[in-house]
């Protein structure tokens, strides 16, 4: 689940700020359909124009500079990098990135607990979706996910066991699934979603897995995750608290 950051984990943005200012540069460049080598404004423009400290703007610019989105040209300030803006305005089109990545961004702890995990064949719905044929074998599993030692999320995972059949040995109460897939053979990068959330009340199971008592949203999301070929390779679905979660999400054409 960054990058494609699409969630608010406990509500609170705690990227340093030039990270933010980072997404926030980006964003524009996106919304301006930024071109291959079109300049920048000028790190003092920049600086008046955000409200912060040119030691930010720098870390900022160097931080895109690093994800490849720009190039700094010397005495001519900075550039947006051949290729780096094809299809950005999609979410998360560079890099999907999971609830242990997320976590560990933040700081945070994370621990899950497995509530089932199961190798079945797939529906005709989830074959429509992963683009993959009825009764193709998919690994499936429910998790509670937690951050410093908080309950967060019950997700439910799908995917075809093909794309890396070490998941169905996998400890995932350790293990990043996301990790897995990127070390499979051949690697699995998930690098954009399609998401869509909606507010909803718990069910009789999710208020006791996630610890409600009391009138608490649930955030229902759905995510079908896609690899770097543009293949399905991933649909899940996470019940978030709605006390402990928020949505963000840059909209662009």
């Amino acid at each position: 689940m960054d990058a494609a950051d699409h969630g608010g984990l406990l509500g609170i943005d705690a990227r340093p700020l030039y990270e933010r200012l980072a997404a926030d540069i980006r964003a524009d460049l996106v919304s301006e359909a930024g071109a291959d080598g079109a300049r920048l404004p000028s790190e003092r423009r920049l600086t008046e124009r955000f409200g912060v400290s040119r030691v930010t703007v720098r870390a900022a610019l160097n931080e895109l500079k690093a994800q490849g989105v720009l190039v700094s040209l010397p005495a001519r300030g900075w550039a947006v990098a051949r290729g780096s803006l094809e299809g950005a305005g999609r979410l998360g089109r560079d890099r999907v990135q999971g609830f242990s990545d997320l976590a560990s961004q933040r700081g945070l702890r994370m621990r899950s607990r497995v509530l089932e995990t199961a190798i079945r064949p797939a529906t005709v719905h989830e074959a429509d979706l992963l683009r993959t044929v009825p009764g193709t074998e998919l690994f499936e599993m429910r998790r509670v996910r937690y951050l410093n030692d908080l309950t967060i999320a019950v997700e439910h995972n799908r995917l075809p066991l093909s794309i890396a059949p070490a998941m169905g040995e996998a400890d995932f109460s350790e293990t990043s699934l996301y990790a897995l897939l990127r070390a499979a053979d051949p690697p699995q990068s998930p690098r954009y979603a399609d998401y869509s959330v909606e507010a909803r009340n718990a069910t009789k199971e999710e208020r006791e897995l996630l610890d409600i008592d009391g009138p608490v949203p649930i955030l229902s999301a759905t995510q079908l995750t896609f690899n770097q070929d543009s293949q399905p390779i991933e649909l899940t679905v996470q019940a978030y608290r709605g006390d402990r979660y928020t949505f963000h999400a840059s909209i662009t054409d």
